[in-house]
């Protein structure tokens, strides 16, 4: 198996030292500093456990697994704090450059949770979780494995796929979803013939129209040229020009619903509710997408089925290298070990199971894939499991600013005033700002 690429690129440790130096800490001073009663003389141990599980009912079962825990663990308190996602990102930032990560803390691994293994603030658990994770999905591990060290342990996984209306596909007589780059362009072709908007995109929010970019690029340059182009802060190789070019194919089709540019994603008149009104053959979404489609529009049931992206003819990429992300738990270092023993009860096949059933989580382990019964989900954990090479979210792999650059250079290049050289070379200058 190929191996599979987190595609980090080198952080700052020297302008991460200063900040932390700005608070009145030095390096030196960079310890952990848990919320632990250990050893206090309480008698017993407090984990504190930060999360961004805002929902229901997966907020109210993550609550019932903390108390089911402490009846089982009488010396121990799971002390929970559930933070929405972008106050949660503020707040680890600040927690961050001052040294004291909670006990247990969501990440999504990359560049940010390489950052903090850098700064000597996260725990080693290659050792401590071996036995129990050996059944999980390679592409669910691959974010948080930092030069073959495990620092977290997954608990969700989800990759960006092509949604389609099989409805409108049979009507533009496509037999099957495409599997080459050729194939996906004639593809678009035939549904516009037919009369259908071939793609909804939500263009005013950018990031839908990065996965454009980022799995082309994954498709002609490769895992490995990505990983280097990251290493390098050097994106204007060939093959990320030649991504764009294909990109800017595409957009000459004019594949998008008439005013895509000014679409947001979930909103009434959006793109998941263009294609949840049955109003476009195809999106390019996460796994999430069924169930945007269903709230933002009136979904389409049967109709709706799902694909990888096409591999690109003579690239260096493989249909089987995927292109997502999910979520998982790392410990601060120095985290007692009762943490430790909370992620692996957290990870037991039969909650796992009723994650899976209740809340509609794609399962990291193979052992709960029995409890998946939707057969779109079914397909993406298919396509997952089978996966040759993984890429993280961009904008998760790499610095922010880079991650941010990438949506607005392809939006420009989407929009039409920006050309696949001038995506690369903007990419590349901001990436070496932050190199």
């Amino acid at each position: 198996m190929r191996a599979l690429s987190n595609t980090y690129p080198s952080l700052n440790r020297r302008r991460f030292l200063a900040a932390s130096a700005a608070t009145g800490l030095g390096a030196a001073a960079l310890s952990a500093c848990g919320s632990s009663d250990e050893g206090s003389g309480s008698g017993r141990t407090t984990v504190e456990w930060w999360n961004i599980t805002t929902t229901q009912p997966a907020k109210k079962l993550w609550a019932e697994r903390a108390k089911e825990f402490e009846a089982a663990h009488p010396d121990v308190r799971i002390k929970i704090v559930t933070l929405e996602n972008e106050a949660y990102k503020s707040k680890m930032t600040a927690l961050t450059t001052s040294g004291k990560l909670p006990d247990i803390f969501h990440t999504w691994g990359g560049g940010v949770l390489k950052q903090q293994v850098d700064a000597g603030l996260v725990e080693d658990l290659t050792d401590k979780v071996a036995s129990w994770t050996k059944d999980f999905v390679p592409a669910a591990q691959a974010a948080y494995e930092i030069e073959d060290r495990t620092y977290a342990v997954p608990f969700d996984i989800g990759m960006v796929g092509f949604w389609y209306n099989k409805a409108l596909f049979e009507k533009a007589k496509i037999a099957s979803p495409p599997t080459t780059w050729s194939g996906y362009l004639d593809a678009v072709q035939a549904l516009k013939d037919a009369g259908v908007t071939p793609i909804a995109l939500a263009g005013k929010e950018k990031w839908p129209g990065m996965y454009y970019w980022a799995y082309l690029s994954m498709r002609v340059a490769g895992l490995e040229a990505m990983q280097k182009a990251a290493t390098d802060a050097d994106f204007t190789g060939e093959g990320f020009v030649t991504a764009g070019q294909h990109l800017k194919d595409l957009v000459a089709l004019e594949p998008f619903q008439k005013g895509f540019l000014g679409a947001a994603y979930s909103t009434p008149n959006g793109e998941a509710a263009t294609m949840g009104n049955g109003k476009a053959g195809m999106e390019l979404m996460g796994q999430w997408a069924p169930v945007v489609q269903n709230d933002s529009g009136k979904g389409i049931g049967e109709d709706l089925g799902f694909f990888s992206f096409p591999a690109v003819e003579g690239g260096k990429g493989a249909l089987t290298e995927v292109f997502g992300g999910g979520g998982g738990h790392a410990l601060r270092k120095g985290a007692p070990d009762a943490a430790v023993e909370f992620l692996k009860f957290f990870a037991e096949k039969e909650f796992a199971e009723k994650l899976v059933k209740d809340t509609g989580l794609i399962p990291v382990s193979k052992a709960a894939r029995g409890a998946l019964t939707d057969a779109n989900l079914t397909a993406v954990s298919d396509a997952l499991n089978t996966a040759t090479g993984f890429q993280l979210y961009l904008d998760q792999a790499y610095a922010p600013a880079v991650g941010q650059e990438i949506n607005d250079s392809v939006a420009a290049l989407i929009a039409g005033s920006k050309s696949p050289e001038q995506v690369t070379r903007s990419v590349t200058q901001v990436a070496k700002s932050e190199g």
